[in-house]
């Protein structure tokens, strides 16, 4: 039985180097994402030798993602079944790349079934498109955000741990604006946004610790819009949050654009994560006419 535990803050600085190696492009692969919604998803992680294991759970199964890091994948496959069995759960994989999915059908010839899960597909951008917004494409990009400049005393501010005293403000800020926000959304009338401003509730008190960075707007001095986001792996920067009010036009793309001007420099693509089957978030994520999708599938044993 694998020694699996819950996801600590401290665990941060031997999960990342382990993800550095596989260098993947997935949400999954980031420990904020892993440690903003591990009580959501009743995450644990655990470590074999050099492979990083992460396991959540429903009632009936334990879901696994393809192991991170360096090692012998099929040794430590072999003991996710066995976890598994040992706790009386049917074992699943859940976040397969087709790349992944297809090491595993040479590890375990016939032995999965995979599924594709749309509303799991992360959105990748080319950084230079988004940050630039240039071609008949991104045109009504363009012209919300010139209404947004037309509002008088606005401005937009980097929020960087670099100046403690100050970032504490700004985040202070951002947690009144994001609980307006829910209120303004009905958050408690919808669990998936309940579930979700629980989570950015987490990231907002460790985002020092979670060496996070960030950026917002403010009009006539109160905060209208805010996102999060941090390096991925090698080529990918991820937005992990992003809010807005939506009565204020311009003010999505405004902040959108802003933030990869000021903290994406060096990266390729932009992963602005998955959609999770909401129409309105999916016509918004479609807009920006993403460059490719991080495929997923689920697995299960035939």
């Amino acid at each position: 039985m694998i020694s699996f535990k819950d996801i600590e803050l401290t665990d941060k600085e031997w999960v990342k180097p382990l993800l550095a190696i596989s260098d993947f492009r997935g949400t999954e692969y980031c420990f904020t994402s892993l440690y903003m919604w591990s009580s959501i998803y009743h995450t644990k992680i655990a470590r074999i030798e050099d492979l990083f294991l992460i396991r959540s759970e429903t009632q009936d199964s334990f879901s696994y993602l393809y192991p991170a890091g360096k090692g012998d994948i099929k040794i430590a496959m072999e003991r996710m079944m066995e976890d598994a069995q040992s706790c009386n759960k049917e074992f699943t994989m859940s976040s397969i790349t087709p790349q992944q999915r297809e090491e595993i059908e040479r590890l375990f010839p016939g032995k999965f079934e995979f599924t594709p899960i749309r509303n799991s597909f992360d959105y990748i951008y080319l950084r230079e498109s988004l940050a630039t917004l240039s071609g008949k494409k991104y045109q009504p990009k363009r012209n919300f955000i010139s209404r947004f400049k037309e509002l008088p005393n606005w401005e937009y501010e980097t929020i960087s741990s670099k100046d403690p005293i100050l970032c504490k403000q700004q985040l202070e800020e951002c947690y009144r604006m994001n609980e307006q926000w829910c209120q303004m959304s009905q958050c408690n009338h919808n669990s998936s946004k309940s579930q979700e401003c629980c989570a950015v509730r987490k990231v907002l008190k460790d985002f020092i610790g979670l060496n996070l960075e960030g950026g917002l707007l403010r009009v006539d001095g109160q905060v209208i819009a805010y996102t999060i986001g941090e390096p991925l792996n090698s080529d990918t920067y991820i937005v992990h949050i992003e809010k807005a009010f939506a009565d204020i036009k311009g003010a999505y793309p405004m902040i959108n654009q802003s933030f990869i001007l000021d903290r994406t420099d060096g990266f390729q693509y932009i992963n602005r994560e998955d959609d999770a089957g909401d129409e309105g978030l999916r016509k918004a994520k479609l807009s920006y006419n993403p460059v490719f999708m991080v495929e997923k599938y689920f697995a299960i044993p035939k």
